[in-house]
């Protein structure tokens, strides 16, 4: 009886010691797709979706969050300081309702937070930031308008030309 239970016992230790083994070889080679002498990251699936990443706004601690997505389709948001006597210095965020990307021209509107909404039409450009992980790597170029709607539903624009630089993106490669 003692070697029915050895035999039985057998088959599965071999298998088991023969997968940790697998296990073990495949995490000491390196990931063949991985490797660049230049050490660029892998490029991206969606045409435009390096340019995803959050842009300066119009004053410090202000942002712009762009997400590019599949067909150009273009999510985000604005998040600025709010500027009535209600809201000053409170974050306001402006969620995107529609955003497009065609090449590297690019197109938002923003929802209306407390009467006021925005409108961006203009390109992505490559900046002076050296790589990803510096400042400007990209610039969002173009012109932004600010709709503004008061109490008495009176509405008022203003535009004006903005560079909006990138903020530096983390160049550690992500976990899996």
């Amino acid at each position: 009886m003692p070697i029915r239970t050895t035999r039985s016992y057998a088959l599965p230790l071999a298998c088991f010691v023969l997968f940790g083994w697998t296990l073990a070889g495949a995490q000491m080679k390196p990931n063949r797709q991985r490797e660049d002498p230049q050490n660029r990251p892998p490029a991206p699936a969606t045409p435009g979706a390096d340019y995803s990443g959050m842009y300066s706004f119009l004053r410090d601690g202000e942002f712009v969050q762009v997400t590019v997505e599949d067909q150009g389709r273009v999510t985000g948001f604005v998040s600025r300081f709010g500027d009535s006597e209600s809201d000053r210095g409170v974050f306001l965020d402006h969620f995107f309702k529609s955003g497009k990307l065609q090449g590297n021209q690019l197109a938002f509107t923003t929802e209306t937070v407390h009467g006021l909404s925005f409108e961006f039409r203009g390109s992505v450009e490559r900046g002076e930031g050296k790589s990803r992980g510096d400042e400007a790597y990209y610039v969002l170029k173009g012109t932004l308008v600010e709709n503004a709607t008061d109490e008495a539903k009176k509405t008022s624009s203003r535009s004006r030309e903005v560079a909006l630089k990138s903020f530096p993106q983390d160049m550690a490669p992500p976990r899996k």
